[in-house]
């Protein structure tokens, strides 16, 4: 699946959007990628998650299991897992940390793949990748639908996307003109209140 059809998915599925945006990372931008909206449609979901598999094997890595950051990675990471023949986890926030619930474990020196829905600064994979070396896990690689950073962003661990683009994300008081004339609006999870 080329990067076109990729962007294509999204936009049919009315998820690349466009204005002012907080993203969780604290930073704003013009654009934003709604991966809830493009992973809704489960067949949608399973073309891309499908795509991502094939090009992850590709690379030659090999897992064992899957582990996603929540909220965004829960189901990009099940479908992967789902795709890939293997078990799919999550980590969530307890007390602001990333930690393992439910039962979840990362057996000791598990090839684990860290997949994400999309990456900007990478700082939820970063806190993923760190829990998962806690449990004495190998990341073997990470992944995502869409790298925002265009390719420059380091999380630790060889980045599989299937789709790099080059979304400029700003600091909040370092806004160009057109994103201080339009309110922010914050689609993202990281930071809700329950």
């Amino acid at each position: 699946m080329d990067q076109e059809t990729v962007l294509g998915e999204f936009r049919d599925a009315g998820a690349l959007l466009e204005g002012h945006f907080k993203l969780s990372s604290g930073l704003h931008s013009s654009v934003y990628l709604q991966c809830a909206r493009v992973l809704m449609d489960p067949a949608r979901a399973g073309r891309l998650c499908a795509a991502f598999a094939d090009k992850l094997r590709a690379t030659g890595v090999e897992v064992d299991l899957v582990v996603s950051p929540a909220m965004g990675g829960v189901i990009v990471g099940y479908e992967v897992a789902r795709q890939l023949g293997v078990d799919g986890i999550f980590t969530e926030r307890v007390e602001g940390e990333f930690a393992l619930r439910r039962g979840f474990e990362i057996p000791k020196g598990a090839r684990i793949l860290m997949m994400e829905d999309v990456i900007t600064t990478g700082l939820s994979s970063r806190e993923c990748i760190k829990t998962i070396h806690e449990w004495g896990g190998d990341v073997v690689a990470a992944g995502c639908l869409v790298n925002r950073s265009g390719g420059d962003v380091d999380v630790g661990a060889p980045i599989t996307s299937l789709v790099n683009i080059n979304a400029p994300a700003y600091e909040p008081d370092n806004l160009p003109d057109e994103l201080k004339a339009i309110p922010a609006i914050k689609p993202g999870s990281r930071g809700l209140k329950s």
